[in-house]
């Protein structure tokens, strides 16, 4: 299970005019704010995004100006895989250490989507242990063995929120390395990327060279 919420994308203006510096070409700029307080690229913008996207990362550096923030649900096998992505992304996580003894455990604080009745039965036994352990700690705080017991017993589907903030070149990274992975988590998290603005012509970049080229 993944799950994004509060989505943000920023800087587009910003990064869009840094993209024409190299040619002093701002007189050709044509985006413009809509009545909903959007940054709507142009023709002439879009373009010139699109052909710089597909010419490189050398050429595409105004991708790295468009921020992207999102709180991202996940299981913690999954934030595993993600925290390879530590070029250009930040991650605040709500703390596992601070607060694992916050709230009762329940199964929909798991990733549980694609267990059958056996794994089920077994999480809903490890669940039952780690309750029976966060009740001793709530009960006697100066206790700490219990507290070792929900951290050490706590399953990798746990689920986790982080807020990241990552741009538009990571972004192209993820795609590409992950749309086809076997975990499901992946495919949402491409699902999102593909439903950012001007994801096609600024994201999908070897998706449309491959059109282009008739592949």
């Amino acid at each position: 299970m993944l799950k994004t919420e509060r989505t943000s994308v920023m800087n587009l203006e910003n990064a869009i005019r840094g993209a024409r510096n190299p040619m002093n070409s701002w007189a050709k700029s044509d985006s413009a704010y809509d009545g909903e307080g959007k940054y709507i690229l142009g023709p002439n913008d879009l373009d010139l995004g699109r052909r710089l996207a597909h010419a490189g990362s050398d050429h595409r550096k105004f991708l790295r100006q468009i921020f992207v923030s999102v709180d991202i649900t996940a299981p913690l096998y999954w934030w595993k895989e993600f925290d390879t992505y530590k070029v250009g992304t930040v991650a605040n996580s709500c703390s596992t250490m601070h607060k694992i003894h916050a709230k009762a455990f329940e199964r929909e604080d798991f990733s549980c989507d694609r267990m059958d009745e056996g794994g089920l039965a077994l999480l809903d036994a490890v669940i039952d242990y780690l309750e029976v352990e966060r009740q001793k700690f709530l009960a006697d705080k100066e206790n700490r063995q219990p507290w070792h017991n929900m951290i050490q017993t706590l399953p990798t589907s746990y689920n986790q929120m982080r807020t990241v903030t990552l741009n538009y070149e990571n972004l192209i990274g993820i795609y590409y390395a992950r749309r086809h992975h076997k975990l499901a988590e992946w495919h949402t998290l491409c699902d999102w990327i593909l439903s950012l603005p001007y994801a096609k012509e600024l994201i999908c970049v070897k998706d449309e060279k491959a059109e282009e080229s008739g592949h």
